[in-house]
């Protein structure tokens, strides 16, 4: 598969400019991210001759244009879950990590902004860069005691597990 070049792909027709906040709810971002991955997975559609039998191709390929790669992994142990992502370049200040009684979601966006100055000229190049994943827990958790480390662009958050519900026996009355 061919790569696209980053003039190529900043200059797409409809692309728009993904806007974040911190205002913005997670169920906000996966509708706004899943917008416009379809709209620019639909240009790709149309690029490609509509032809039918690639929409994963097209998929995957607008999804690489808006999302960054985002290798994470879960474990589990007796008293918690352990999620891993790995983060490059990002700080803690560009990651939201939300926690829910069943569900992880990491979100990150950087924006960087270089200038160069020439005698004659000026130079400069913005770009923005976007993670985001939600993962489901096999079990409920404590959001509210969650704790969150990032090192050397790798992001560890520990999720303690909420305590099972016992069950108790129903007595039946004789009869």
């Amino acid at each position: 598969m061919a790569e696209k070049s980053a003039i190529g792909v900043q200059t797409a027709p409809s692309r728009q400019q993904l806007k974040t906040g911190k205002t913005e709810s997670i169920s906000e971002r996966i509708e706004r991210l899943y917008s416009a991955i379809s709209r620019r997975a639909y240009e790709l559609f149309e690029r490609d001759g509509r032809v039918d039998g690639n929409d994963q191709r097209h998929w995957l390929e607008a999804e690489r244009e808006y999302l960054l790669p985002m290798p994470t992994s879960l474990e589990e142990t007796d008293g918690e879950f352990v999620v891993r992502a790995e983060v490059p370049g990002f700080t803690a200040s560009d990651l939201e990590v939300t926690v829910e009684p069943r569900r992880v979601s990491i979100a990150g966006k950087r924006e960087s902004k270089k200038e160069l100055k020439d005698a004659e000229a000026l130079l400069a190049e913005a770009s923005s860069e976007e993670v985001f994943r939600a993962i489901e827990l096999p079990s409920e958790v404590l959001a509210t005691k969650v704790s969150a480390t990032l090192k050397d662009g790798v992001l560890n958050i520990q999720i303690p597990k909420a305590e099972s519900k016992k069950s108790v026996p129903v007595e039946t009355p004789a009869a």
